[in-house]
């Protein structure tokens, strides 16, 4: 029984210690130049309207463009199962905000961290720069998916949303963490 304790103790501080470290990496803003923005895609709704947490996200690209921290913007993500190409809506949102098409890239393949990693290689020639737009929570393992692929100089972003979900999605993260270091 001790056993059991001591080790749930520590699997308890290792949760609590990790996820400190994934909500202080998420919340802390990389404001440096870098090649293109990566902006991860997320629900779009059967009516073709963005999920606030999709729109949070694009705004926040949007303005690491306005603020001339990257040049480029790559939009990624998959065929939601709502009917839309994630990176299409995201292009025709980003367009509407005055960025010019030639300057977004658009990745419909992007249906997990990694995938969007390898569409980064394949679509963009000579990245040696990345940041990364998403949820604070998952800032953490797509800088990682990002590393793990050779990018050396990667930095994150986050949107500026919260909701109740997030204490599931911070849990999860923990788990999604080592998965991706593992792989």
């Amino acid at each position: 029984m001790r056993y059991l304790k001591y080790t749930l103790i520590v699997l308890v501080t290792w949760f609590a210690i990790h996820t400190l470290c994934i909500l202080i990496d998420g919340f802390t803003d990389d404001n440096v130049r870098a090649d293109v923005g990566v902006i991860f895609g997320n629900t779009v709704h059967p009516d073709g309207t963005l999920s606030p947490r999709l729109q949070a996200r694009l705004d926040r690209g949007l303005k690491l463009y306005q603020d001339s921290l990257v040049n480029i913007l790559m939009v990624s993500g998959g065929l939601g199962k709502e009917g839309h190409f994630e990176g299409t809506k995201m292009f025709e949102y980003l367009v509407s905000k005055g960025v010019p098409e030639e300057n977004i890239i658009i990745d419909n393949e992007g249906n997990n961290s990694n995938a969007t990693v390898h569409n980064v290689q394949k679509l963009i020639v000579d990245v040696k720069s990345v940041t990364v737009v998403s949820q604070y929570h998952h800032i953490s393992r797509a800088k990682l998916a990002f590393r793990k692929n050779g990018f050396t100089r990667v930095y994150g972003a986050h949107a500026d949303f919260f909701e109740l979900r997030d204490f599931y999605s911070i849990a999860r993260e923990f788990v999604g963490y080592y998965r991706y270091l593992l792989q």
